[in-house]
């Protein structure tokens, strides 16, 4: 059923937030609002996105190399360019990709970019409720779970409290067959930028998601469990999986980022 975007395009949303920090289209005047607060508050939070999508293909490469051929991208937002179906299109055009998004808006703009792809598709879904977006009907029909996973969670933990991310992520990672690799990227409450993190809340305090915390480094590796993570292990953004040629140092980056394989019970 066609969703009504003028219900929506008062209230900023977490996705087109992103959406509009990339340059976008798909977002309202209500979302650019947002993310110029954003900037105000984090001046680089736009470099930071675009660098949050090159780490997002990086980790995607990586995990096509090592033969995994279908991808669940929980919090996904919209799938604009360089997104996951576009990487895995260049060298694996057979691949799966599965968006998961709770804004209704972002989900339909994503399935009208779908449209005419076969092996691509998005849904809405809150991943609160792992076991429910686990049994979508249209994730069980596109993802194999006895094979391996890419398990993409980029740039969208921390817009979850605590009591709701580990739950989540634990469930989600219990159901990854051995060779499965989870990707992560999360804000760090090690930088400059947590002066700012009480006025980055208070923008997403009016959005979908309602919850916008950094985390330590420690709290972010639990997110990974058993899984073994690929060198250089859990670094800067910029840092995965090399450090660039000219030193850059964190204080312009305030997100850690990771990927893990799984290598048995997750």
């Amino acid at each position: 059923m066609p969703i009504d975007e003028a219900d929506y395009a008062d209230r900023p949303s977490s996705a087109r937030i992103y959406d509009a920090l990339l340059g976008g289209s798909h977002n309202f005047a209500a979302d650019r609002a947002a993310a110029q607060k954003l900037l105000e508050a984090i001046p680089y939070a736009g470099d930071l996105a675009r660098r949050n999508r090159t780490f997002l293909r990086r980790a995607v490469d990586h995990m096509l190399a090592a033969g995994v051929r279908q991808f669940l991208d929980v919090g996904s937002g919209i799938p604009t360019a360089g997104n996951v179906h576009e990487i895995t299109g260049r060298t694996a055009p057979e691949a799966r990709v599965v968006y998961v998004d709770i804004d209704p808006v972002a989900v339909a703009h994503s399935r009208d970019i779908l449209a005419e792809n076969p092996v691509a598709t998005a849904v809405q879904a809150d991943v609160r409720f792992p076991d429910a977006l686990l049994a979508h009907p249209v994730v069980t029909e596109m993802i194999d779970f006895t094979r391996p996973i890419g398990l993409l969670m980029v740039s969208m933990l921390h817009f979850l409290p605590d009591e709701d991310a580990y739950v989540a992520v634990e469930r989600l990672r219990s159901v990854l067959a051995p060779g499965s690799y989870i990707a992560i990227s999360h804000g760090v409450v090690e930088t400059p930028a947590d002066a700012s993190a009480d006025q980055v809340a208070s923008i997403y305090r009016r959005t979908d998601v309602s919850v916008a915390t950094g985390r330590t480094r420690a709290e972010i590796l639990r997110f990974f469990g058993t899984a073994e993570l690929v060198p250089p292990g859990l670094v800067w953004l910029h840092e995965w999986p090399a450090p660039p040629a000219a030193g850059e140092g964190p204080e312009n980056m305030a997100v850690l980022a990771g990927v893990g394989r799984v290598t048995g019970a997750a």
